[in-house]
Order: structure tokens, then sequence, then C-alpha cells
């Protein structure tokens, strides 16, 4: 059976996106992939001449270098249908979001109206999302525009923009940030190990650290430019021999994407875990083989990207003293950064009380 993945491989200026295109290809096609590259739209329109400066308006410019994206991603995938490989990757340099970090938000929405999209299905669209931090952040002695003919960020706007980008893609359901703390070459590494973790090449199971936390302060959260609010309203479907299956409606202001989860715990804080993209008819077929012990959760998850790190803050209606933090991990060793804000009160990653399922039973009491 066909698995075709479409990943983003995004960041700020002479962050080594180049490179890494040639190191996941060398990389993923020795791991037996068919790796397909969307080339970066922006580079392609400025250097042919087509630029916020040379169009009417920037709003003008956007529209255009958005329409032209999904229109690539399409055909791209379209191609992908008719090849013979059964793992088949579609690498985008740079994705419909990073788009939005060159508007404001009254003209991203004037090119949300134009093209008919929104920006939960354009986001969601990728099944997972790497940002390489720029050199200007951490390796700035390495940080040049002599190779890219489209960049002319300085330092200082190059770690500016570094920033809006992450804001950008925040809120997206799988997102990693790689930084510069260690040399070039150990990045690509990482780089290559999450998105081998991703595909469950390395591990085939995610590993989550879940915690008890004080209510945060929303207005903090909400205020963040690099955290996002999601709603989600979550589902638990009859199961048997220990496996947890969920359907999700994820999203925000009326736009939502479904998504089909089954989970089987391995040990401790690692469990296999396979997700499947639901359209809106096949989400509503399967609420009718919902849990009949377990009510709908409904909750506000806040995505939140804190020095590198992504975590997700739960706030449920039935609690108003306290919440949870999750984030996931590519070594359950890894160290793990708190935000200031945050007043963690335990660890509850293996604590079913703490599991949604168990949540569940509660959340009408």
């Amino acid at each position: 059976m066909q698995q075709i993945t479409k990943i983003v491989i995004t960041g700020g200026p002479c962050a080594g996106k180049s490179t890494a295109m040639s190191w996941i290809r060398n990389a993923f096609t020795t791991r037996g992939y068919t790796v397909l590259f969307v080339p970066e739209t922006a580079t392609e329109l400025i250097t042919g001449g087509v630029a916020p400066w040379t169009c009417g308006t920037n709003v003008e410019y956007q529209k255009c270098q958005v329409e032209l994206q999904l229109t690539k991603e399409r055909l791209f995938r379209q191609a992908a249908e008719t090849m013979p490989g059964e793992k088949i990757l579609i690498v985008c340099d740079r994705g419909i979001m990073d788009n939005r970090a060159y508007m404001t938000t009254e003209e991203f929405a004037e090119v949300e109206k134009h093209l008919h999209g929104n920006e939960v299905e354009w986001r969601d669209s990728y099944d997972a999302v790497f940002h390489l931090v720029t050199a200007a952040n951490g390796a700035e002695e390495f940080y040049s525009n002599a190779n890219n003919a489209a960049r002319y960020e300085t330092v200082d706007e190059a770690i500016a923009l570094d920033d809006r980008l992450i804001a950008s893609w925040t809120g997206h359901r799988y997102f990693r940030v790689i930084d510069n703390s260690t040399g070039f070459e150990e990045k690509m590494r990482r780089l290559e190990s999450e998105i081998a973790t991703f595909l469950g090449e390395d591990h085939p199971y995610e590993m989550e650290r879940k915690f008890l936390i004080r209510y945060p302060d929303i207005e903090w959260l909400e205020t963040n430019p690099l955290c996002r609010r999601i709603d989600i309203d979550q589902t638990y479907l009859k199961s048997e021999d220990g496996e947890e299956i969920r359907i999700r409606r994820r999203g925000e202001n009326g736009n939502y994407v479904y998504y089909e989860t089954h989970k089987r715990p391995i040990d401790g804080m690692k469990r296999l875990s396979t997700e499947t993209r639901l359209s809106k008819s096949e989400y509503r077929r399967l609420l009718k083989n919902a849990d009949p012990e377990r009510r709908t959760i409904h909750k506000k998850r806040y995505c939140l990207t804190y020095d590198n790190q992504y975590f997700e803050i739960d706030v449920y209606p039935f609690w108003d003293d306290q919440a949870t933090l999750e984030i996931e991990l590519r070594d359950e060793n890894e160290e793990i950064r708190f935000p200031e804000k945050i007043t963690v009160i335990r660890e509850v990653t293996n604590d079913p009380a703490y599991k949604n399922a168990a949540l569940a039973k509660k959340s009408g009491h």
C-alpha cells in the first residue's frame, strides 16, 4: 500500500536549507524512500523578476506566490500517486505558512479570500514541519547572504524573521525546531533524526512526557506571538485488546481538520501511535461508534514554542485551577526547559488518572 508523506523544511535566512535538501535525499533514498522536492517558490519568483517590490503591492505578489505554491504541491502529489514506490516523501522547501511571516493579518486574510482557502486547511495540509534556526542566531560567524540572490536581511532582521516564521507555523500538530546548539554537520544529523523519528524509521513510537501544571496565565498565552490556541473535540471509540482509538476535530475560527489515531502502550512513556487524516463525512460516520462510557472532551490547546521546544498546554472546561502540559521527545533523557510563566505541580506521564481517556469519563461530573 502506497504511503505518501508531505513535510516542510523551513527556517530563517542562512539556516542550512539547501544543504538539508541534499542530506535528506541521500539519507532517505538509502532508507527506501522515493524522495521528491518541491522547490522554494519565493526564490523562483524573485529571481525571475516577480517580487513584492516589482508587483503593484505586497499582497498582489503574495497572491501569486501562494497560488503557485498550492499548484506545485498539488501536481507533486498527483505525480507521486503514479509512482511505483511504496514509501514516497514529498519535501517542500518552505510551505504556504512561510508566506504569512511576510504579511500583515489583513493581507493574509485577503489572500485567503482570494484563493478560497483558510489557515487551518493550509497549515495542516503538511504532515510535519521542521524549522532550521537562522545562523544569525547562535552561529553568527557563518551568516551570509552571498549564496542566495533573494536574501537581503541583516543579522537582526534575520533573527526577527526567524521568530515570525516560527510564529506562523506554531499551531501545527507536529512542529520541530532545530537550533544551532551544535556544529552544522550535527545540526543536519539532528534534522535527519527528527524526520526519521516522525516517519517511524528510528523509533516507531511516540515518546511523550506529561505534566500537571497550575492553571496558566491565559492572557500571556494568547498575546504571545509564539503561541497559538487550537480548539479540539476528542472522542474515544469502542476498542479491544488495550488499544486506544480516538477521533479528533482540530482547528480554529470555524475551520477544522479531522484525524483518527490508534495508540498502543509499549512501556512507560513510549506508545506505538498511528494517525490517519479523515474527511468530515468519515469523522461524522465514526462518531456513531463512540464509546458510550466516555464523553467527548472539548479542550483548548495552546501550542507554545519556547526556547526551541514545542509544548502543548491543554485547558479543560471542568478545571479552573490546573491544566496539563505535554512535550514529545526524541530521547527520554532529553532536558525540558519550562517557560518561567508555567508552574509545574508534578509529572503525570505514567498516571492513568490524567490520560485523556480517563478524563473523558470524568468530564461530565
